[in-house]
């Protein structure tokens, strides 16, 4: 990992949002922008019981190359992101980033396209469980 990306990762455990802020903490940081996806209890106009997050064993170093290419030419002084995996219950955190830089604009727009491309391009996939009996894969290739 470089100076820059201080913490990528992927737990089973629950997420901690104190842990991903103090990983981006920098004096030369004026700006820290912090994003947490929670699980949330509708989804399409259905009611969701829940979810369940599987990954691909390749998971970490697509993550930690998305993280240390989303940095490159920008003034960011620290990232870090940190993914849920298995089952989660509504309200439960299943991702939380971080981007500390000298200006809000930058730290913005980085903590964006982090958690854009995470969505689009790492394989981890979703499994809702709705509450009518019906379930649904999201991610999947």
């Amino acid at each position: 990992m470089s100076d820059v990306v201080r913490l990528v990762d992927v737990r089973d455990e629950p997420l901690d949002i104190t842990e991903v802020y103090d990983a981006v903490a920098d004096d030369g940081a004026g700006a820290v922008v912090l994003f947490v996806g929670a699980v949330r209890d509708h989804d399409g106009g259905k009611e969701v019981d829940g979810i369940g997050y599987s990954a691909h064993s390749r998971v970490l170093p697509s993550l930690t190359e998305i993280a240390t290419q989303v940095v490159e030419g920008t003034p960011v002084r620290g990232l870090a992101v940190v993914h849920r995996l298995g089952d989660l219950d509504i309200g439960e955190l299943a991702v939380v980033a971080a981007v500390s830089a000298p200006h809000r604009p930058e730290a913005f727009e980085v903590c964006r396209v982090l958690i854009e491309r995470l969505k689009a391009e790492v394989p981890i996939w979703k499994h809702q469980v709705f509450d009518d009996g019906t379930d649904e894969w999201v991610g999947t290739p």
